[in-house]
């Protein structure tokens, strides 16, 4: 397992922030390459991609003004397996990347992985208060694992408020 390349460049409209790669995703080198994440359903049901993209199209999403990383980069099975010096470190990378490419919104996909980048004990799906990087708005979506137990359509309009605001 390696670690899968951030898709980040200026000028992006949305960057999607996991909290690691899947042992899947770091086998094979691409985002939410886990055949049970439903990420790229959500985005395409959502009607944020026109078509249903696969994981090995991550990067053509740069096109459409969408980047993805992730607060931790090393692949595990679960985020209970993240250290807590991980999340230290990535915590401060992750601030670095938002600081240096700008993107309007930065999409934290589940609210653990908000909490543990703001530091902020709670947050309510959607669009934040006060944002931590000046100018950079932060949305939060529900996590697309497939063991997340919240229905797909309460899931799929969480997202659809990414148009909004």
């Amino acid at each position: 397992m390696k670690e899968i390349p951030d898709h980040l460049r200026t000028g992006l409209s949305v960057v999607f922030i996991g909290f690691n790669p899947s042992p899947k995703s770091g086998e094979v080198g691409h985002h939410y390459a886990n055949p049970r994440n439903n990420f790229w359903r959500i985005l395409y049901r959502s009607g944020l991609t026109p078509r249903l993209y696969t994981a090995a199209e991550d990067h053509e999403l740069l096109e459409l003004g969408y980047g993805f990383t992730n607060i931790v980069s090393r692949p595990t099975r679960t985020a209970e397996e993240i250290t807590r010096e991980e999340y230290a470190q990535g915590r401060q990378i992750l601030r670095d990347k938002l600081e240096l490419y700008r993107p309007e919104v930065a999409c934290f996909v589940g609210k653990g992985v908000y909490t543990e980048f703001s530091r902020r004990s709670h947050a309510e799906w959607g669009f934040q208060e006060e944002p931590i990087i000046e100018d950079v708005r932060e949305f939060v979506a529900p996590s697309s694992s497939g063991l997340v137990r919240m229905p797909m359509e309460e899931i799929i309009s969480i997202y659809k408020g990414l148009f909004q605001g």
